[in-house]
């Protein structure tokens, strides 16, 4: 009998990050099954957990993320939300996850989930600068409000990677004035692509939806971090190719989908 907590990582035409996205989360506890966006629907009610992963979604058009959050599916994540399920976006997961209002949602107890982030175009000093790839380095803040951040040490910084267009985030100022209210992911390294307050990430008010532009899933092992790195993970990096054991030990972001886990484990202590 399979006890490994359920996990659907959710694939739309264009994604391209779903096979790393479920290598990362079955190595770290989950049974984890990409799920693609014609599947049958209803098979996503047996799923604990979401990721909806990075690439480019029906080719970005209209803006990253627009056709897809539009989707029949996006009403199972939705539901999902409700019963407090944990969602992760990443990139272009993030960008869905923000057009179909799954956060901030600062109203968590209403079932009219609406846009009210913007995931902009990379600019710097007003001028557009395109696609960026890049290692930077991020911490959470307010980790107390996310199910996602449980597993970090508070102020820790994090080596991660970016690969991204629109990754900038644009807020309201009324969202602006409640962020004290949610769990960000914000930039610690200088702001790469122009986003309002460094953010990188952003989760909603229930605490169980993240959506970040990083991507956890291309640092959640150690040999993956780049020997440039000159954090502790970079030091880690080069001791563990010394002794052939970075392959298999913990990156930086393997604590995300450890976090994951053991939230739907507790939540299905709660429950039982």
């Amino acid at each position: 009998m399979n006890t490994k907590p359920r996990l659907a990582v959710l694939q739309f035409p264009g994604l391209n990050c779903e096979y790393e996205t479920q290598r990362a989360a079955a190595f770290y506890g989950f049974d984890a099954k990409i799920f693609r966006w014609n599947d049958h629907v209803d098979e996503l009610d047996q799923a604990d957990a979401f990721i909806v992963p990075g690439g480019f979604s029906f080719q970005d058009r209209v803006r990253a993320g627009a056709i897809a959050a539009k989707l029949p599916v996006m009403a199972k994540l939705a539901k999902a939300d409700q019963d407090g399920k944990p969602i992760l976006g990443i990139c272009n997961g993030c960008q869905i996850l923000a057009e179909a209002g799954l956060f901030p949602n600062l109203s968590p107890h209403t079932t009219a989930h609406r846009l009210q982030v913007a995931l902009a175009p990379n600019s710097q000093e007003n001028r557009l600068i395109g696609h960026i790839c890049d290692w930077v380095d991020v911490k959470f803040n307010n980790p107390q409000y996310s199910l996602f951040a449980q597993a970090f040490e508070p102020g820790e910084i994090l080596p991660v990677p970016i690969s991204h267009s629109e990754g900038r985030f644009i807020l309201s100022p009324e969202l602006l004035a409640q962020l004290d209210q949610l769990t960000t992911l914000t930039y610690t390294t200088a702001n790469p692509n122009g986003t309002t307050l460094n953010l990188a990430g952003l989760g909603n008010a229930r605490g169980n939806v993240l959506g970040m532009m990083p991507h956890p899933e291309r640092a959640a092992f150690l040999r993956q971090i780049p020997f440039s790195d000159r954090g502790k993970w970079g030091h880690a990096k080069k001791e563990g190719f010394a002794t052939l054991s970075a392959a298999t030990q913990e990156g930086p972001w393997g604590r995300l989908f450890i976090a994951m886990r053991s939230a739907v484990a507790q939540k299905v202590k709660t429950t039982c």
